[in-house]
């Protein structure tokens, strides 16, 4: 089993190619999946052709405000987090033919995502086992990599965009990552669809850690992300899942 994670700063197109490495490991075979959703605006369902509520799926968030703000429950004894470990897996887990999907869902009460980043973590312990490759699609923020949902990853994708700010990210969240001790095999770096070529040069040259390469602008993908069809379903020679292809080729799958 594999985990990889995809962060980025908000608009690189993170979720979009977490989709489409999922595709690329359904088609290769490398099958189960699982995807994990840590976006509140829990996109990468969408772009996998899932609705969550359709399927009577909850996110953790969800389970969360059922547990102990509908039903009343406590968070005194038990703690809070083992309370709905067994219900992610009984209620909060979409099951598919190739791959399975947990989304945490948006804040359930004002504060951080304290509580739904444990309970997730907690459950993670007990089945990704089960699985070929775990992919996480990550929020803007860094406070998830604070909390160390997972602490052993074998790759991190780290999407920059054509602003400034995201080679900062890249050195904030490379040293939050170290600091909070995630044991990451490898840090890597990927041009998102605004990354100027211009910029690729710069990138491998200031950044410490190996540019894969540019995920190419598509129109095809673009269409269906607007029109909420699942990337799964993108042609196999559409150019920005190509792009995406190659930049597994060089990360060595």
């Amino acid at each position: 089993m594999k985990k990889l994670v995809t962060i980025g700063r908000g608009g690189t197109g993170k979720t979009s190619f977490t989709a489409l490495m999922a595709k690329y490991f359904i088609e290769t075979g490398e099958t189960p999946i699982l995807l994990i959703d840590l976006d509140p605006d829990q996109s990468l369902a969408e772009m996998v052709g899932i609705d969550l509520e359709s399927s009577g799926v909850k996110t953790i968030a969800d389970l969360i405000t059922d547990t102990f703000i509908r039903r009343g429950g406590t968070t005194r004894g038990i703690a809070p987090t083992e309370r709905i470990e067994s219900r992610i897996w009984e209620e909060g887990l979409y099951e598919g033919g190739s791959f399975d999907l947990i989304a945490v869902g948006t804040k359930w009460i004002e504060g951080c995502y304290c509580l739904p980043d444990s309970a997730l973590k907690g459950a993670l312990g007990t089945i990704v086992k089960n699985y070929r490759y775990v992919l996480i699609d990550s929020p803007a923020g860094l406070e998830h990599l604070n909390r160390k949902v997972t602490t052993d990853v074998d790759d991190i994708f780290d999407i920059i965009g054509p602003s400034g700010r995201s080679f900062e990210h890249v050195r904030r969240a490379y040293r939050i990552i170290r600091e909070v001790r995630i044991n990451a095999g490898r840090f890597s770096l990927v041009g998102s669809y605004l990354f100027p070529e211009s910029e690729e040069e710069r990138a491998e040259s200031i950044l410490p850690h190996k540019y894969l390469g540019k995920v190419v602008q598509d129109p095809i993908v673009q269409e269906y992300v607007l029109l909420g069809r699942s990337l799964l379903d993108i042609p196999s020679d559409a150019p920005g899942y190509l792009s995406v292809k190659q930049i597994l080729a060089r990360a060595g799958y």
